[in-house]
C-alpha cells in the first residue's frame, strides 16, 4: 500500500525534534522512473534539438536561398500575422503554455476525482510519447507539423506530470519530500544524459555511416519518443495501485464536467481566501521558473545562433549539463536536508541571475566560458526545480493534489510562457539573442523578492499539513 501523507489538526502540529530516518519503498522507485521516462523528450527534443531544427526547417520556408552565415529576415505567415523564424519556437512554447494553463487545471480537477489517477497518467503519457515519436516526419519545410506535434507533446507531457507530481504527496510523508523528489529529478537527469550521449555518438558518427544532419536529428527525436513511452510503463505498473483523492470536496454523482467544474470554482475561491501563502509562492514560481524555463528552452539556440557553435559542440554542452546536474540535485537535496528547501531556493536564485548576467559577455567561439557556464547551470539547474516541486507540496491542502499541482504545472518546463514571448519578442526587436537572454534577469529578481515573503512554516500550517523538521 502507498504511504499516505500523515494529517494533521487545523493547528498544525509542531514537528518532531528529529526527522525520522528515510526508508525507501518500492513506490518510491517506481515513481523515480517517470523522470527518467520523460526526461528523455525534455533533454534530446524540448532543450537541446528541437529548436534549432524547428528554426532551420522554418528559416528554409521562409528564406528558400539563404546564404550560409547570412540572418533570414523575412516572416512566415502565422494565422495572418508576421513572425520571425528565429522567434517560431518561443512563440510555439508560449501558445503551448496559453493551451496548457487552460486545460492542466481541467486535468487536475478530473484527476483528483478520479479513484485510479494512475490510468489517466499513463494515457497522457502514451499519447505525448508517440506526439514525440512522430516528429521523425517533420522535414522539409513542413514547419507547421513541427508545431502542432511540439504543442501535442507538452500538453501531454504538462498534464502526465500533473498527476505525476501529485502523486509525490500520496507515497511520500513531509520529511521525505525533499529527498525523493531530489532523487527523482537526478535519476531523470540520469537517463536524459545517457540518451543524449547515444543522440551525440550518432550526430558524431552519422556522416560516416552515410547520414546527413537531418536525419540524425529526427533519428534522435524519435529515439526520444520511444524512451518516454518505453520507460513510462515502470511508474504506470508500479503505482497503478495508488488510489485517487478519499474525500472530493464534490460529491462524485456530480459527474465528470459539471463535478470538476464546481471544484475548480471552490477550489480556486479556496486558494485566494484561505491560503495567501500558496498563492504567493505560485506567484513567485511563476516568475523565477519562467525565467529557468526559458533559458533552458533557448540555451541551443543561443549557443549555436549566438555563439556560433556547432551542433556537436552544443550536443556536447548538453551531456555535460545532464551528468552535472544529477549530482547537483543531490547536492540541493543535501543542503536542504540542512537549512532547509526555502532557502536552499531562494540561493539558487541568486545563482541563476548571475548566470544570465555572465550569458550576456560570453563571447562567441569561447568553448572555456561557455563550459564553465554550463557546469554552474548544471549545479543549480535540478536542486531548484526539484526542491520547489516538494516546497509546493508542503502548501497544498490534502485531497486537491491533483488540482493545485496543474496550476504549478502550467507554468513548469516547457510550459513557461511570459519568459518565451519576452524571449521572443526582443529577438525579433533586435535580432540579437544576446538581448533577449538579458531580458530574463527580471524574472529571477522578481521571482527571489516573492518567494523571500513567503511564509512557509505558516502557509503549511493553514493547509492543515504537518511542519517538516527542516523547512
Amino acid at each position: 500500500m502507498p504511504l499516505l501523507a500523515p494529517m494533521s489538526t487545523a493547528a498544525g502540529p509542531a514537528s518532531p525534534a528529529s526527522p525520522p530516518a528515510f526508508v525507501e519503498t518500492r513506490e518510491h522507485r517506481s515513481w523515480y522512473w517517470y523522470d527518467w521516462a520523460n526526461s528523455a523528450y525534455v533533454t534530446t527534443t524540448a532543450t537541446v534539438l528541437f529548436a534549432p531544427y524547428l528554426t532551420s526547417v522554418a528559416t528554409a520556408a521562409a528564406c528558400p536561398d539563404l546564404a550560409e552565415g547570412a540572418r533570414c529576415a523575412a516572416t512566415l505567415s502565422v494565422l495572418g500575422i508576421p513572425v520571425s523564424p528565429g522567434s517560431l519556437v518561443a512563440y510555439t512554447a508560449t501558445f503551448s503554455t496559453i493551451i496548457s494553463a487552460i486545460f492542466l487545471i481541467f486535468v487536475g480537477a478530473i484527476a483528483d476525482r478520479s479513484s485510479h489517477p494512475t490510468k489517466l497518467f499513463g494515457a497522457f503519457a502514451w499519447i505525448g510519447a508517440i506526439a514525440a515519436s512522430l516528429m521523425f516526419l517533420v522535414t522539409g519545410t513542413n514547419w507547421q507539423l513541427g508545431v502542432l506535434l511540439f504543442v501535442v507533446a507538452n500538453l501531454c507531457l504538462g498534464s502526465s506530470l500533473v498527476i505525476y507530481d501529485s502523486l509525490l504527496v500520496r507515497i511520500a510523508g513531509p520529511n521525505d519530500r525533499d529527498r525523493v523528489s531530489s532523487k527523482g529529478w537526478a535519476f531523470g537527469y540520469l537517463g536524459g544524459g545517457l540518451l543524449l550521449a547515444l543522440n551525440f555518438a550518432l550526430d558524431m558518427f552519422g556522416p560516416k555511416l552515410g547520414l546527413d544532419r537531418g536525419t540524425t536529428t529526427r533519428i534522435s527525436l524519435l529515439s526520444a519518443g520511444l524512451w518516454w513511452g518505453l520507460f513510462s510503463l515502470i511508474p504506470i505498473l508500479g503505482l497503478r495501485h495508488v488510489q485517487g483523492s478519499v474525500a472530493p470536496p464534490v460529491a462524485k454523482s456530480a459527474g465528470v464536467v459539471s463535478g470538476s467544474l464546481s471544484q475548480l470554482r471552490h477550489t480556486f475561491k479556496e486558494l485566494l481566501t484561505h491560503y495567501p501563502q500558496t498563492k504567493l509562492f505560485l506567484l513567485a514560481y511563476l516568475f523565477f521558473n519562467d525565467g529557468i524555463q526559458t533559458v533552458i528552452a533557448n540555451s541551443s539556440l543561443y549557443g549555436i545562433e549566438e555563439l556560433q557553435f556547432p551542433q556537436a559542440t552544443v550536443l556536447g554542452i548538453f551531456l555535460f549539463v545532464q551528468f552535472t546536474a544529477f549530482f547537483g540535485a543531490l547536492l540541493f537535496g543535501r543542503v536542504a536536508g540542512r537549512i532547509g528547501a526555502w532557502r536552499t531556493v531562494l540561493a539558487s536564485l541568486g545563482i541563476w541571475t548571475a548566470i544570465v548576467v555572465v550569458a550576456f559577455f560570453v563571447p562567441a567561439r569561447s568553448i572555456a566560458l561557455f563550459a564553465a557556464l554550463a557546469f554552474f547551470i548544471g549545479i543549480v539547474l535540478g536542486g531548484s526545480q526539484a526542491l520547489s516541486r516538494s516546497l509546493y507540496s508542503q502548501l497544498i491542502p490534502h485531497g486537491k493534489e491533483a488540482e493545485y499541482f496543474s496550476l504549478y504545472q502550467a507554468m513548469e518546463r516547457g510550459t513557461s510562457w511570459f519568459g518565451t514571448l519576452i524571449f521572443g519578442l526582443v529577438y525579433q526587436a533586435t535580432l540579437s539573442y544576446r538581448s533577449a537572454i538579458l531580458a530574463l534577469i527580471v524574472f529571477f529578481v522578481v521571482g527571489g523578492v516573492l518567494l523571500s515573503r513567503v511564509k512557509m512554516r505558516q502557509g503549511i500550517i493553514d493547509a492543515g499539513n504537518e511542519v517538516p523538521h527542516v523547512i
